[in-house]
């Protein structure tokens, strides 16, 4: 049943990712990128991995969405028409598509008993039975995350804080001057 509920979900990521290329209204891409995120985080919730589908929840459907929607403010709703460039380009997603592919065909499969997590469980058994102690939480995923991984998780902070600051600072955010202070010629020219 999982393995079922997951396909359907993959599904419908395929059918959101052409709706959000085929669309040329932006707002409404900009929607279909924030579910496109939740229904990718309700995928990693059903395949056990709910510490990533949080993270895919707060920063795909959360602060891009956000960041898109700031952007659009300084842009208009529709698409300008493409031109004759798209093969280029198509040509590249889809050779860079394809290396991915095959990347990962060595994995081993979802669930499979060879994957790395399956075949050292030394690595699981010492987390599920000292990090209580070492610690302090409960929670086993809280206490990887938090301390084992801490720098780690402090490192994708910054990366997501640099990336706003980098977002901002392509956006050109300028404080406004207020009304009195702008001289009656810089009134006449705008």
């Amino acid at each position: 049943m999982e393995t079922f509920i997951v396909g359907v979900l993959l599904s419908f990521l395929v059918i959101i990712a052409i709706g959000i290329i085929v669309l040329r209204d932006l707002l409404a891409a900009v929607i279909l990128l924030g579910v496109y995120s939740l229904i990718a985080a309700g995928a990693f919730v059903v395949m056990d991995a709910v510490d990533v589908a949080f993270t895919e929840a707060a920063v795909g459907a959360g602060i891009s969405t956000i960041l898109y929607l700031g952007a659009l403010r300084f842009t208009t709703d529709r698409q300008k028409p493409r031109g004759h460039d798209s093969l280029p380009a198509l040509l590249f997603v889809v050779l860079t598509g394809a290396l991915l592919i095959y990347g990962t065909l060595d994995m081993p499969h979802y669930g499979s008993a060879t994957s790395p997590a399956q075949t050292h469980e030394q690595v699981a058994v010492r987390f599920l039975e000292v990090s209580g102690d070492e610690v302090g939480p409960p929670n086993i995923v809280t206490s990887v995350l938090a301390s084992y991984r801490g720098y780690d998780t402090l490192g994708e902070t910054v990366v997501v804080f640099a990336a706003g600051i980098a977002v901002m600072s392509l956006l050109g955010l300028r404080r406004r001057r207020p009304q009195q202070d702008i001289s009656d010629d810089e009134r006449a020219e705008s």
